[in-house]
């Protein structure tokens, strides 16, 4: 089908993702959804439009035969979702042809993606997210593995920490302050109180751990490299069989689990919003999976004509 797509579309969506590698920093994966959705794409076009098209035209489709194509993927089998992650592709190399040929892409840029229901978060219970720390570090084969292992899902949970965060935290970052510096997406700086249980689990690692921690990141795999997330994902794994907890335990459930424990317990939307990073309220809202009484027990007491 891709056979179908002008050499010149070929070209341009190749150096399209040359662009959003070198210049946006998109990762490995990303480039691969890229070219998949944005191919599917041209070779519609091709087919749809019987003929070969320049660019020119490519940057200015119509609605018309964007509609086209969305009803197309959809009656091939493609869901809501993934759908619209396809038209942001197209909508993102669109633009960029378009300035580059100097043409009008508002019909794609305009276009608006189907609608689909956002899967809710899913913390854990207290009580489970306290068995999970208990048992995630058993099966490792190491001392210093497990206090590594306990170190990184009690810094996830006690602080909110994303896994990319906890994991780019600098060696220099032993003995771990009061208060941690964390930069986070969008290179935005927060401040996040770290608790005495956290401190202690980095500083029995740091003193478990072979490897020196004076240059490079705080946790380290076997061999001494950076750890890999996908480690931690395992090691969780592991942990919620052993305790029979479901599939959405994962580390970034730990996250949830931090939110909504700390607003349980009385603690402020807002704060909690600055504790994780979030630019907007509303997305801290879609974390926390508190019940609307428990919310309009917080709006009761905080509201000045409640």
């Amino acid at each position: 089908m891709s056979l179908a797509i002008p050499p010149a579309a070929r070209d341009a969506l190749e150096a399209w993702l040359t662009h959003q590698r070198a210049i946006e920093g998109a990762s490995a994966h990303t480039i691969r959804a890229y070219t998949a959705d944005v191919t599917g794409w041209l070779a519609f076009l091709a087919g749809h439009l019987g003929e070969g098209y320049g660019l020119k035209r490519l940057a200015s489709v119509p609605h018309a035969d964007l509609r086209a194509w969305m009803a197309h993927e959809r009656a091939r089998g493609l869901g809501a979702r993934s759908l619209a992650r396809s038209l942001s592709a197209v909508r993102q190399f669109t633009g960029w042809l378009a300035e580059r040929e100097g043409v009008d892409a508002t019909a794609v840029l305009s276009a608006r993606g189907p609608k689909f229901r956002r899967k809710l978060p899913r913390p854990l219970s207290e009580a489970d997210a306290k068995a999970l720390l208990s048992t995630v570090a058993e099966d490792a084969a190491e001392d210093w593995i497990r206090a590594r292992d306990l170190a990184v899902v009690t810094l996830l949970y006690g602080c909110g920490l994303r896994i990319s965060e906890a994991l780019g935290l600098p060696g220099t970052a032993h003995p771990l302050p009061e208060v941690l510096r964390i930069t986070g997406k969008g290179d935005k700086e927060r401040l996040v109180p770290s608790l005495p249980v956290a401190r202690a689990a980095v500083a029995r690692y740091a003193a478990l751990c072979p490897f020196d921690l004076g240059s490079g990141v705080l946790f380290r795999g076997a061999r001494g490299g950076p750890l890999n997330p996908r480690l931690v994902a395992r090691t969780m794994e592991r942990a919620r069989a052993t305790l029979g907890l479901p599939p959405t335990a994962t580390p970034h459930a730990l996250r949830h689990s931090f939110a909504t424990h700390l607003l349980n317990a009385g603690g402020d939307l807002r704060s909690i919003q600055e504790l994780l990073g979030h630019a907007s309220l509303s997305t801290t809202q879609v974390y926390t999976a508190v019940d609307g009484a428990r919310l309009m027990e917080v709006y009761a007491k905080a509201h000045p004509r409640a």
